[in-house]
């Protein structure tokens, strides 16, 4: 049975900028940073404090991702957060552009989206 999820993995096209966005501006703990010379690769395991991670990885020249509009595949990467109010603030403090904030119509709980540095678009649902 599956007990939940353990990680998602993110491929940068820029990885010191990425590793600064995930780790000093939304605040994810460094596991391990690896450099695999072979695959001219770092590889930058984070964890958030529920004990989900997140690997952060480069590669030489990857392709960009397709999005707009949306493509087959994974669509989003969704952080819990106790308030949505104060994160977007946070955020904004920070320079990173957040959409309106929305309340979903099924669960009446807040969420808003923003983007990495690659544009990867991230969801902070209010749990």
């Amino acid at each position: 049975m599956l007990k939940g999820i353990h990680h998602a993995a993110i491929i940068c096209s820029d990885y010191q900028k990425s590793k600064h966005f995930y780790v000093d501006i939304l605040g994810l703990a460094i596991i391990a940073e690896n450099y695999r010379e072979a695959r001219d690769s770092f590889k930058l395991d984070l964890q958030l404090p529920d004990g989900s991670q997140v690997e952060l990885f480069s590669f030489p020249s990857p392709p960009p991702r397709p999005s707009f509009p949306e493509a087959q595949g994974l669509r989003h990467l969704a952080f819990t957060v106790s308030s949505v109010e104060a994160f977007v603030e946070y955020l904004h403090t920070q320079g990173v552009v957040v959409e309106p904030i929305r309340v979903d119509e099924y669960t009446g709980r807040k969420f808003t989206f923003f983007q990495d540095p690659d544009g990867l678009p991230l969801e902070l649902y209010e749990g």
